[in-house]
């Protein structure tokens, strides 16, 4: 039973947008706060890993994550 509701727990985030695996372009634009135009640059030029179904392009919240982390700036604080 108790997985059983740790299932319907899911279900219920999931639905509710909690959890939410991959994107649309205009998702993605909102939450990085970027332009149509620095979106298909990242597509491009390799930088944001895409998945294309039936004309329409989705990205995964991971591989967005990751990019985020891999591009991530450390200044030094003697500089």
């Amino acid at each position: 039973m108790e997985l059983l509701d740790d299932i319907k727990t899911l279900l219920t985030r999931q639905a509710s947008g909690r959890i939410k695996k991959y994107l649309k372009s205009s998702e993605v634009m909102e939450m990085l706060q970027i332009s149509p135009g620095t979106l298909q640059n990242l597509r491009l030029n390799g930088t944001l890993p895409y998945t294309k179904v039936g004309g329409i392009i989705f990205y995964d919240v991971d591989e967005i994550q990751n990019v985020m982390e891999a591009n991530r700036v450390h200044h030094d604080s003697n500089s």
